[in-house]
This record gives C-alpha cells, sequence and structure tokens, in this order.
C-alpha cells in the first residue's frame, strides 16, 4: 500500500497517493544507504511507475527532474527513454512510466556489439537535441578537478602534485558543449526483446560530447574493437581524440579515484588509481 513505500518520508507518502491513488510495491530498486529511493509501483489502474525519492542533500534527482523537464520530451513517443507523469522538485519526488527490461550490466547483452550499437544512436539521438558554446565550460571542469584533489583522498603525494601540474597547464578555449548523460554505461541500459533503452538521467547536463565516451573507455569498450566499433558506427562518429578528450580523460581519473575512496569503494577507487596511471600516461 502507498503508505508502506521504503525510504519515504510522510509528505512524499502523501504526494504519491495523491498523484496515483493507492499503489502497490512490486519491487525495490534502491542500491544502498544514501542513495535515492527507487521503486517500482503499480498504481490502480494497472500501469506501472517508476519511483524516485531522495532527501535534500541529493543533488542527481533534481537534475534528473530538469531533464526530463527541459531536454527529454522530444526523444519520449520512440520509446526509449522513461515518459515523465510527475515531479516535484521542493518535496525531492520523480515519477516515470516504467520501462521493461532488465539490465544490461552483468547479462549477455553486456558482450553484444549490437547492444551498443543501439546505445551510440540513442547518445546521438541526445546530443542532437541542442548545442552550444561555452567558454566557461573547460575552466569549470578543471576547477571541479582540484577540489576533489584539495578533498580526501588516496592519491600519493608524487601523483597528486603530477596531476595538479596537468591540470594547471590545461587551455581552456570555448567548447560546444550538448545535452549529456552524464553516466552513460551498461548499468544505465536496460534490454528486452533486443531493444535497448536509457535510463537514469540524475547527472544528465551540459557538456562536451566526448565526456559520454569517458565510462565506456576504460570499461566495455577496453580491450573490445568490436564492441567500440559497434558504438561508434551507432553514434555516427568517434569523438575519442583531440585535447578535450584528452583533459576529459585526466577530470574523470581524479573524480573517480576521489569520490570512491570517500564512499568507501575500494574497488572502484583501484580502477580510479589504474585510470589515473592511463591518463598520466596520454599525457606523458
Amino acid at each position: 500500500m502507498t503508505s508502506d513505500l521504503p525510504g519515504l518520508d510522510g509528505v512524499q507518502h502523501e504526494l504519491v497517493a495523491a498523484w496515483f491513488g493507492a499503489v502497490t510495491l512490486v519491487a525495490d530498486h534502491s542500491r544502498g544507504p544514501g542513495d535515492a529511493a527507487v521503486l517500482r509501483l503499480r498504481a490502480e489502474d494497472g500501469t506501472d511507475v517508476a519511483l524516485k525519492a531522495s532527501g535534500p542533500a541529493d543533488h542527481h534527482l533534481d537534475r534528473e527532474i530538469v531533464a526530463h523537464r527541459t531536454l527529454l520530451a522530444p526523444l519520449v513517443p520512440g520509446g526509449r527513454v522513461p515518459r515523465l507523469l510527475h515531479a516535484d522538485r521542493e518535496r525531492h519526488l520523480l515519477a516515470t512510466a516504467w520501462l521493461p527490461g532488465d539490465l544490461v550490466e552483468g547479462g549477455a547483452a553486456e558482450r553484444e556489439p549490437d547492444t551498443y550499437r543501439q546505445a551510440g544512436e540513442l547518445l546521438a539521438c541526445l546530443h542532437a537535441l541542442g548545442t552550444r558554446v561555452d567558454g566557461d565550460w573547460e575552466a569549470a571542469q578543471d576547477a571541479r578537478a582540484m577540489r576533489w584533489l584539495d578533498s580526501p583522498h588516496r592519491i600519493d603525494v608524487a601523483t597528486t602534485e603530477q596531476l595538479r601540474a596537468v591540470v594547471a597547464a590545461h587551455a581552456h578555449p570555448p567548447v560546444r558543449v550538448v545535452p549529456t548523460h552524464g553516466d552513460f554505461h551498461p548499468r544505465s541500459w536496460v534490454v528486452e526483446d533486443g531493444v535497448v533503452r536509457v535510463i537514469d538521467f540524475g547527472r544528465a547536463g551540459w557538456r562536451a560530447p566526448c565526456t559520454d565516451f569517458a565510462r565506456l573507455h576504460r570499461q566495455q569498450l577496453a580491450g573490445r574493437e568490436d564492441l567500440a566499433s559497434a558504438f561508434a558506427a551507432g553514434y555516427g562518429g568517434d569523438p575519442r581524440t583531440g585535447d578535450v578528450w584528452r583533459r576529459t580523460l585526466v577530470r574523470v581519473a581524479i573524480g573517480t579515484a576521489v569520490w570512491a575512496y570517500q564512499v568507501g569503494d575500494a574497488a572502484f577507487e583501484a580502477h580510479g588509481h589504474r585510470l589515473i596511471r592511463a591518463a598520466l600516461a596520454q599525457v606523458g
């Protein structure tokens, strides 16, 4: 029933009831303490709903609501991204139509080139929703990287100083930015009957297009030229070249290692340190 939804406070329960009446909890897909509650609900009319609820400190849900309200509507008719049903930024609550499918991550589809071709096509559609030139984007990204290095981490002193020097030497030219997903990889894709769909827009924002390739680059695409080629074919090109891409790899490596340390994810932290070594080798 509506009053028994895990992770929701009283006001959020009341808002869900106002939106949908009595609902049934189908599944709890929340990832753990500190993350938003992610629930699959069944409304009184039999439709399934994806509900996300969080607290004031969670900026991802606010970003996802903005993405649904301002960017994603043109992609909804194809059924490949969630359809917005209700949202309340003040109460930190988002409801979308449930997109059918199983997570690509961990399944057979994660190793299939056609998955990446479809994902590339979807990413191209997202990036085509708008474009503008941002003269401040590069400087803002470097400032963020420096803040990561100023916060607690386990990067050794010599490497930290090397990273600071690399970031300080970055040029800050105007950059073409587009609507990006921000966390584009198989944990943000679902597949049903061979059809790939994209979920979880909590890190959506205007960025350089190549940033949506960064996580895949050092994980699923590493050592799999067939997957990389399929993804680039679907996207219509491969932006993993040039100075913007090299600067992106340095920033992603820093953020990964520091964030993972701060949340206590030792395996992901080790991955971040590998990213740092790879990024510095490419700079050198």
